[in-house]
């Protein structure tokens, strides 16, 4: 498909990988409801090659000169410079509900995808649609994806803002600490193949529209490569912060399209360094070097490190030997692919085929499972409610009486709201089931286990789980009542340190007798009055009940920690709950049911 050397069979390339948030200013939380960047930048022997992509497949705009725009309305108030972090708000939803071609792209940011569990459990989309070129000229356009080994996962709302304020930096930690762990994440490299036809149209999709996915389905993904973390930046500042990620920066055998968000994008990017890193030569910085030999005509300027021979930067030249010089395609040079421009007129406008807004807004909602219909619903409902201008509520809910009805009147409802009628005709898409999250199983390296333990606890049994959970490539963390060691284990989480969305899933291996700091002058959660009289510390039962919501594992090991999960109103036959004797037996059972992330068949759900 493409002559690019770094895709060829065997080719290890080195990567910098760096995952971002769109909304908040640098500090704030990791888990609000978002988009995440996802960019990498390949150290190609023909090159750098940049990939900018997204945790979504899709963009709110059509045009680059949109951009502004929709991050002016995402962005906080100007005048309060609130909320940070959030969509939640009326400048967005203003936008959204005008400009409705950035509907499907809303919800995905309402559903799942908005608030993921992990940067390791995140896939990755080039969102545009590229070309790619072989040895022979031939050309394939295609849209590139990164799907995670360990499967993609999401909080639930209650989680994300849990971790909010528990743990601003919950997903960089997380990252972090499994690379150093050893746990090193990795993802597929794949791409959706079109034939590159004049109309660039696939299926009646038009494959030069950024709000448009590709069902993979009518198009699967093909695995062409392997991408593994091996180690983390040595100097943040050095590295995540100065590296600089350009659309440009191409290699041969890759070509762009004439998509025109990915056109704007192509300068807007160089615009953005230059002013960022200083100057034109911030790819001199060590981040941003190419490790293929870079011979131009780019001489001077601020921070310039290089230090070049000769005395004729200029083409064509007699003095240096005509050197550099242009490399064309018979030294691999890169060469655009030839393309022939037909007579037409300049305007701006766009083509019919991008003027359909909802269509694909209502594949994504159909696509869903019953308990992700509902947390979209959720999203919207929370969203729409911070909203101060009725009409802002009336125009979304006249946007989603467009996608889906049943979508439509669960949100009225939520905002005692009239239930608007459809203004087009709803469209028949068939679903996409690939789009849902839930019902696929996958590894469990690196997922996190609590084992709550106290002064009583069998830690002998304690000690075996642990190990078996380490042999099963969990991270088991030792919840105990003070720090220190207990028995022969060292405390990783006190009672007063533990909260729930840290943990994938939850042993009780003890009584959890209350600790010494189990009082409201130390820690408020310690006095929770429903608990008093209570043999367990109120902390726990807190943590069982976040952990029964969220709809987690929970374990159960021995008499006295039964007592825990009653005293917490869990039942111990319901879904999830997992009661054993022998540690490895637990183990087991909580690594079979982690590999589905969540306890699903403990949900309810409201919608269809």
């Amino acid at each position: 498909m493409s002559r690019a050397g770094f895709l060829a069979e065997g080719t290890e390339t080195p990567v910098f990988v760096r995952f971002s948030t769109v909304l908040g200013s640098r500090g704030s939380a990791d888990t609000v409801r978002d988009t995440r960047g996802f960019a990498v930048k390949f150290y190609t022997d023909e090159g750098t090659f940049d990939l900018v992509g997204n945790n979504m497949p899709v963009f709110f705009i059509q045009d680059g000169i949109k951009f502004p725009d929709v991050i002016h309305a995402a962005k906080p108030h100007p005048d309060r410079e609130i909320p940070q972090a959030q969509s939640a708000h009326d400048t967005f939803w203003d936008f959204v509900s005008l400009h409705t071609e950035a509907q499907h792209h809303t919800m995905w940011n309402m559903s799942d995808r908005g608030i993921q569990a992990s940067f390791r459990t995140m896939e990755g989309f080039g969102v545009h649609t590229f070309r790619l070129v072989d040895a022979e000229g031939s050309t394939t356009l295609a849209k590139f994806h990164w799907k995670p080994r360990a499967g993609v996962h999401s909080l639930v709302w209650e989680e994300a803002q849990l971790a909010a304020g528990g743990d601003p930096d919950f997903h960089r930690r997380d990252l972090a600490d499994a690379i150093e762990a050893g746990f090193h994440p990795q993802w597929e490299l794949g791409v959706q193949t079109f034939p590159d036809t004049p109309e660039q149209m696939f299926e009646g999709i038009d494959l030069l529209d950024p709000t448009k996915l590709v069902p993979e389905e009518l198009a699967p993904v093909q695995p062409i490569g392997l991408m593994t973390l091996t180690a983390n930046p040595t100097n943040f500042f050095a590295e995540t912060e100065q590296v600089a990620f350009h659309l440009g920066h191409l290699v041969p055998g890759i070509d762009v399209t004439n998509d025109p968000l990915l056109q704007a994008r192509l300068f807007s990017y160089l615009d953005t360094q230059l002013t960022r890193l200083g100057g034109p030569n911030f790819d001199q910085i060590p981040v941003n070097r190419a490790h293929a030999p870079v011979n131009d005509m780019l001489r001077d300027g601020f921070h310039q490190h290089a230090v070049h021979s000769g005395v004729a930067p200029y083409r064509p030249n007699s003095l240096d030997g005509g050197c550099p010089f242009q490399a064309g395609a018979d030294l691999d040079g890169y060469v655009e692919v030839p393309a022939v421009v037909e007579q037409a007129q300049k305007v701006r406008a766009v083509a019919r085929s991008f003027d359909d807004h909802y269509s694909q807004a209502w594949l994504f909602f159909r696509s869903m499972t019953p308990v992700e219909k509902d947390h979209i619903i959720g999203a919207y409902t929370f969203e729409l409610s911070k909203c101060y201008e009725q009409v802002i509520r009336e125009r979304q809910l006249q946007c989603l009486a467009n996608i889906d009805t049943e979508l439509c009147e669960a949100v009225a409802r939520g905002l005692g709201m009239p239930v608007p009628a459809a203004t087009i005709p709803l469209e028949d898409v068939s679903p996409s089931p690939a789009l849902s999250q839930v019902g696929t199983p996958f590894p469990v390296d690196g997922r996190k286990l609590g084992i709550v333990v106290d002064e009583g606890s069998d830690m002998g049994s304690v000690a075996a789980m642990v190990e078996a959970a380490r042999s099963s490539n969990l991270v088991p963390f030792v919840i105990a009542p003070r720090g220190g060691t207990i028995g022969d284990l060292v405390a990783d989480r006190t009672y007063a340190t533990a909260r729930s969305f840290e943990y994938d899933a939850l042993v009780l291996a003890g009584a959890a007798a209350p600790a010494v700091d189990a009082v409201p002058s130390l820690d408020a959660r310690g006095g929770d009055p429903a608990s008093a009289g209570a043999s367990a510390d109120p902390r726990i039962p807190l943590i069982v009940g976040e952990v029964w919501r969220h709809c987690k594992v929970l374990g159960v090991l021995g008499d006295p920690a039964a007592r825990v999960l009653a005293g917490a109103g869990v039942p111990s036959e319901g879904a999830g709950v997992v009661v054993e004797q022998d540690p490895a037996e637990m183990v087991a059972s909580v690594v079979a049911l982690l590999s589905l992330h969540r306890v699903w068949d403990r949900f309810v759900p409201q919608s269809a």
